[in-house]
């Protein structure tokens, strides 16, 4: 089980496939909050539940889900 500890801000976060889906900005409870000033983000905050994490290799965050998945149903916040 990952901790939210072992997530630090600015940690790439990878799809299953290796695609890049954002950068951590910060843990928020059992979410991660991506950063808006990454290209890839549309310049929107998004929320990915901490469930969807497979493992923490060096410094980024890989998704059990590809990147494409991951984008589909990310949560928006406004």
């Amino acid at each position: 089980m990952i901790q939210p500890s072992q997530i630090a801000a600015h940690m790439e976060v990878v799809g299953s496939d290796g695609g890049h889906v954002g950068r951590v900005d910060k843990v928020m409870g059992d979410e991660i909050e991506l950063t808006k000033l990454d290209i890839s983000s549309g310049l929107k905050h998004h929320m990915i539940p901490l469930s969807w994490v497979e493992m923490i290799e060096d410094d980024t965050v890989r998704l059990n889900l590809t990147k494409e998945a991951a984008k589909a149903a990310w949560r928006t916040k406004h």
